[in-house]
């Protein structure tokens, strides 16, 4: 791969000079994150900007190339559902790393475990004694009513009462540099693959820089996914078989399944490589079918077991929700946990961290607005060309509209939507979304971003030490997700201590 990372010293020219990387970047109204005044970075920020506003436009073009190669050599692409061919393309990767310092990333740190902690208690309740319905402070026919819960669960006992093994949880930054959550993704959260290949790819492209910063390591996720799935197998006294059970190639995140599990060292699977006998899942092999104990599910699920749920799903294994109810087999994340990361529900959690833990929320929720309400409805009706809209049960930036940028169509049919089904939406304020300095062909221009860290729950909950760092790559856009055309950053944590990690 030392093939991929070799540069030219050409430069390109204005006016005689070579073209600086920073010149004519501009801050707007929103945060920026390299910035707190025109060409004033912050102070985490200044080694950085020192070494890009020292190189030229040219150069940093050719180390983008060569960051891109490296992506489409190592089969680091992406399905764009949006192309009618279906043709994958690199995952967009952009050089400049965002930097989040020692200090602010332990209080994320702890907001973060202390709200995946309440999520999965409210999954637990949910399923069971259901006290936070009974005592009202969640609806009781919100939850009943949502997609994600799924009555078949009722009283199935988890290893460690733990159903939210993986969660991808979404922050954005306020114009005042506040960090609050946007959404909670507890299902199948994808993204993981790309912050740990990112970091590699920044390692050989800005060696120099990343060598100035003691950055925490992300590379021993796969080890620490690999224990929390060991740690739900039925007891048998040996070593777990796991696989990872994939819908198949032309997902959009298959790079990412056959990236962990050979990460993990285990078998990636499809549907039809398993099979339910004698009461238990089995792998079919050459050398005859073996025991199962552990699947590390990326398949939602309607798709999982067409007995249970969908009939018409060949994705999935027939007879598996049967073992799981029995302990036969353990899932990650549990069957039912969409519950959780409904958009609606979303509204409860500050609720929930009160209720269940006793504590004020560490990070704040956006203000939202539930279109099943009376009061609220009207208020969404009357404001659309100013809220974003988000259908409940939905992500990856689908049945959403943003207000402010849509057209005057595109508002009477979500008009007509809510009106038809209020319950199904949600609206909240439009936020701008804080920027940071993108490399967009001709210099740096701000772009706006948001952080997905990844959240392991296991014997302990544990964060990987920053995140996917997602970027809307159109000037003005709001929607960062890579369905949607956007495209991602490394995530660079300060260590606290002054060591140097790698």
């Amino acid at each position: 791969m030392a093939g991929d990372f070799l540069y030219t010293s050409a430069m390109s020219h204005t006016a005689g000079r070579p073209t600086a990387l920073f010149d004519g970047y501009r801050i707007g109204a929103a945060f920026d994150e390299m910035f707190s005044a025109p060409m004033r970075p912050r102070p985490h920020y200044k080694r950085l900007h020192e070494h890009l506003a020292g190189m030229a436009t040219s150069e940093f073009h050719q180390r983008q190339q060569a960051a891109d190669l490296a992506y489409l050599r190592q089969g680091i692409t992406f399905n764009d559902y949006r192309d009618e061919l279906g043709l994958e393309r690199p995952f967009p990767v952009d050089l400049v790393p965002r930097i989040i310092d020692a200090q602010e990333w332990s209080r994320l740190e702890a907001g973060l475990k202390q709200r995946v902690h309440a999520l999965n208690l409210f999954v637990h309740d949910v399923y069971h004694e259901q006290r936070i319905l009974r005592q009202s402070v969640v609806p009781l026919d919100l939850v009943f009513g949502t997609a994600g819960y799924r009555p078949e669960l009722r009283g199935i006992k988890v290893p460690n009462d733990v159903y939210l093994h993986i969660s991808g949880i979404d922050l954005i930054r306020d114009t005042d540099g506040s960090y609050t959550v946007l959404e909670d993704n507890v299902r199948c959260p994808s993204g993981v693959s790309y912050v740990l290949e990112n970091r590699r790819v920044m390692k050989h492209v800005l060696p120099n820089v990343f060598d100035q910063y003691d950055v925490r390591p992300v590379n021993d996720y796969p080890q620490r996914l690999r224990e929390v799935l060991d740690d739900i197998a039925p007891k048998r006294g040996r070593e777990p078989v796991i696989v990872v059970l994939t819908p198949g190639i032309n997902n959009s995140a298959y790079f990412e399944h056959s990236f962990l599990a050979g990460q993990m060292g285990v078998q990636l699977v499809e549907g039809q490589d398993l099979v339910v006998d004698g009461g238990l899942v089995h792998m079919r092999t050459t050398r005859g079918l073996r025991r199962v104990d552990v699947i590390y599910r990326r398949i939602d699920d309607d798709f999982l077991d067409p007995v249970s749920f969908r009939a018409d799903s060949a994705l999935g294994v027939a007879g598996l929700v049967g073992v799981f109810r029995l302990g036969g087999v353990g899932l990650a994340n549990g069957i039912g946990v969409g519950v959780a990361d409904n958009k609606a529900v979303y509204h409860y959690v500050p609720a929930m961290i009160k209720y269940y833990l006793g504590e004020e929320p560490i990070l704040a929720n956006v203000p939202t607005y539930m279109a099943g309400s009376i009061d609220d409805r009207a208020y969404i009706l009357e404001h659309l060309a100013e809220l974003v809209v988000k259908a409940v049960d939905q992500s990856g930036g689908y049945g959403m509209l943003i207000g402010p940028h849509a057209t005057s169509a595109e508002r009477s049919e979500f008009r007509e939507r809510i009106r038809c089904n209020p319950h199904g939406y949600i609206a909240q304020p439009t936020i701008q979304l804080s920027t940071h300095p993108t490399f967009v062909g001709d210099g740096m221009a701000g772009r706006h971003v948001d952080l997905r860290p990844f959240v392991l729950y296991g014997r302990d909950i544990t964060v990987l030490p920053g995140g996917l760092t997602r970027v809307a790559l159109r000037s003005g856009s709001l929607v960062v997700n890579s369905s949607q055309g956007g495209g991602s950053k490394d995530t660079w944590v300060l260590a606290g201590d002054g060591t140097s990690q790698c």
